[in-house]
């Protein structure tokens, strides 16, 4: 009856996919792209920010000097084992930030920082990701786009603010199985007090969830923001001539 029912989800997920395809005209990168708006030039995304300051992609390095940074999809060191970003930055908007500013101040009374494994993720590194694992509930589906091509999510964990130690967590980072669940409890009490810190700290200073991984968040306000697919050296070209 599993196997059955197994078959018949396959099935349907393959279907939908499919529907979403065709509408996407083939799932051409460049057309969902077109569909979805996604901004893909600096003049676009200069125009953004002179209409809204807050759509500023800032650079975590610079605005919380000593984030410890351990940037996955710039190294073979991921789900893919390919390099997908031509630089390792933390690249969020402007008031995602300030709440990670914020996080990282208070942590700092407990001896607890932040470390950061992807920020701001460009729409084409989604369809790449896409392309290699087409599980949409671990990599998200490039018809809708992720949370990430808008800057407003994060994948992190919490370190030990002198030795830089992880605190142990359910899984390491993309992990794709049930564990990385929030839902999944069989844990042991300092894994499930970690995970439960990490989220009450998070959802404090407005992210929420993302149930499937304990390690993404996603900015309350992400939906006022557009995707992006901006390559990491031209908004460094352009923050540095700024």
């Amino acid at each position: 009856m599993r196997l059955i029912l197994k078959l018949i989800c396959t099935f349907t997920i393959a279907m939908v996919t499919l529907f979403v395809c065709a509408a996407c005209n083939s799932h051409s990168e460049h057309n969902c792209s077109k569909q979805l708006g996604v901004i893909s030039n600096i003049a676009d995304y200069n125009k953004l920010i002179s209409e809204d300051s807050s759509n500023l992609l800032v650079d975590l390095e610079f605005f919380i000097p000593g984030i410890a940074l351990d940037i996955r999809y710039a190294s073979p060191n991921n789900f893919t084992h390919e390099t997908i970003y031509e630089s390792a930055k933390a690249i969020v908007r402007q008031p995602v930030a300030e709440a990670l500013l914020k996080i990282q101040t208070e942590l700092k009374e407990q001896g607890l920082a932040i470390k950061i494994f992807d920020a701001y993720r460009p729409y084409a590194a989604t369809v790449k990701f896409y392309e290699v694992y087409p599980d949409t509930n671990f990599v998200a589906a490039p018809w809708n786009g992720s949370v990430h091509n808008r800057g407003c999510a994060v994948d992190l964990t919490l370190i030990h603010l002198n030795s830089n130690i992880e605190l142990e967590m359910p899984t390491p980072f993309d992990d794709f199985s049930e564990k990385a669940s929030h839902s999944y409890i069989e844990l042991s009490d300092t894994v499930l007090k970690n995970r439960a810190l990490l989220r009450e700290i998070m959802e404090k200073h407005g992210f929420v969830i993302y149930n499937y991984e304990w390690w993404h968040y996603n900015f309350i306000r992400w939906q006022d923001f557009q995707l992006m697919d901006i390559p990491f050296q031209e908004l460094v070209r352009q923050n540095n001539s700024d």
